[in-house]
């Protein structure tokens, strides 16, 4: 199976960058490396502070995936930046809930409303 080289689209609005995850399904490992890859990019390369991760396509995701959500939290914190998500299904939330990342993630119900908080 190839792996596309892009498995999540940037965009750009005022200063905040959206990373719009492109899959349904977070789960494979090669995938979620691109991911990490990407998003750690923005951070690390690109120097961006202040970014909203939009989940509005995603139906499952893995605890690697997780795993990487948290690493790029702690490195956006680094940098003294702001993380937030957004659009996230009730049955992923539901994951978020009970490995209490809800309490360490900055949630919000839409991608409009996470805007509104920077």
């Amino acid at each position: 199976m190839a792996a596309g080289h892009r498995r999540v689209d940037i965009e750009e609005v005022s200063d905040v960058t959206i990373a719009k995850f492109i899959d349904k399904k977070i789960l494979d490992e090669g995938n979620i490396q691109i991911i990490g890859t990407q998003l750690f990019g923005l951070v690390d390369e690109d120097g961006r502070k202040k970014i909203v991760l939009d989940f509005s396509n995603v139906e499952y995701l893995s605890s690697a995936a997780l795993g990487k959500l948290i690493t790029l939290d702690k490195k956006v914190k680094k940098a003294k930046g702001k993380l937030k998500l957004c659009s996230i299904r009730p049955d992923i939330y539901e994951v978020f809930a009970i490995t209490r990342l809800n309490q360490l993630f900055d949630i919000a119900e839409t991608q409009e409303a996470a805007l509104e908080g920077f």
